[in-house]
């Protein structure tokens, strides 16, 4: 079967009671939701800034409303764990399960990265020789091992002060499937030819959306990605086309598991939340087919396709989701060109309404607008 893995990124929390607690109630809902539809999920991912000022009260509030979360869960530090010069307030609060350097997980190897303590704080990301050759070490040990590599760092290498052209190439070279971030408050993807990077918004600090907290779906199946946001109180079940790839997140065109060839072309979707109806997929309008469960959340189907553009919705009961997707004969790949500037947000792919991306940019990060 193949490597297929799925995790819950809940934006960072920027926990605070100058706010009056925003993201309190937000993520206890978030909590709730996850253990009632979404434990077909690996695990759940904070992606830094996690308490606003790194206070022992901040900590103590996400603690307390993570200790009732069903699922594991994993953290990083962001600019605003480091306030002080020191993580000494997260490492104390956020046990070493819950922050390790690395971990495998369904055949992927997670490797967690700190751009924060090598700086001088607030938005100063860099990493130590040590840092970046660790990360370095660790992929190659994905690439000897089988596994497939994902990162998730606070940061896009394109925020990094300095050193970012290198851990770029780095993860391009080590052919990273996904690098999952914080950082930005609002929800963005990046495809830069070669990497494809994923940031979610804030939980207590939005400027878009009209300000709807939620959460974001990442899974990797068969080293193709997928992105979607949910926000909270939304529609259940959950249903998200993990294969074929959709043609804003190719970055290998002469892979036929991103880009199809003619034939039978295999159609997967994951599903979170039970006791619904088969999933069902449609391509280019043609009448519906039903899916087959294939374990856990994962259900699939062969479907005939010819060379082209096309479009496929997969649906269950009120639920769907959809995606364009490339199918090319072998030969008529295209050649690569040289990538430019990995990493940086200028490779965003812009407005998706239907995954949750709004396009606007609005946050504190490099790329940032009107903050």
């Amino acid at each position: 079967m193949s490597a297929s893995i799925s995790w819950i990124h809940i934006g960072d929390l920027h926990m605070d009671a100058a706010d009056g607690w925003a993201s309190l109630p937000r993520l206890e809902a978030i909590v709730d939701e996850i253990n009632a539809h979404a434990l077909a999920a690996d695990f759940v991912f904070l992606p830094g800034d996690n308490a606003n000022h790194a206070a022992p009260d901040q900590y103590a509030a996400i603690v307390g409303a993570l200790s009732r979360l069903a699922l594991p869960w994993r953290a990083i530090p962001g600019d605003h764990d480091f306030e002080g010069g020191s993580l000494a307030g997260y490492e104390a609060a956020f046990a070493a399960v819950n922050r390790p350097e690395v971990e495998v997980i369904a055949g992927h190897r997670c490797v967690f990265v700190d751009v924060v303590s090598a700086g001088a704080g607030g938005p100063d990301f860099r990493l130590t020789p040590h840092h970046f050759s660790r990360v370095g070490r660790e992929l190659s040990r994905a690439k000897a091992s089988g596994h497939v590599p994902l990162v998730f760092m606070h940061t896009y290498p394109g925020d990094l002060s300095t050193g970012s052209a290198e851990v770029a190439q780095l993860l391009a070279e080590a052919e990273v499937a996904f690098v999952d971030t914080g950082h930005t408050h609002y929800n963005e993807l990046l495809n830069d030819g070669r990497v494809v990077y994923g940031a979610t918004r804030s939980t207590a600090q939005i400027e878009e959306g009209a300000g709807a907290p939620g959460f974001s779906v990442i899974c990797v199946h068969d080293e193709v990605p997928s992105w979607r946001f949910r926000s909270i109180g939304a529609h259940w079940p959950h249903v998200q086309i993990v294969a074929p790839c959709d043609l804003r997140l190719v970055t290998k065109p002469a892979d036929a598991r991103q880009v199809p060839r003619p034939g039978k072309v295999y159609v997967a979707a994951r599903r979170f939340g039970d006791g619904y109806e088969a999933m069902v997929a449609c391509v280019d309008e043609r009448p519906g087919v039903p899916m087959t469960h294939a374990g856990g959340g994962l259900w699939e189907v062969q479907l005939e396709v010819g060379p082209g553009l096309h479009r496929v919705v997969v649906t269950c009961d009120g639920a769907r989701d959809t995606v364009k997707f490339l199918v090319r004969d072998a030969e008529s790949t295209p050649k690569r060109v040289p990538p430019v500037a990995l990493g940086h947000a200028i490779h965003a792919i812009g407005e998706w309404p239907a995954a949750g991306v709004v396009g606007l940019q609005l946050g504190p990060n490099r790329n940032g607008c009107d903050w």
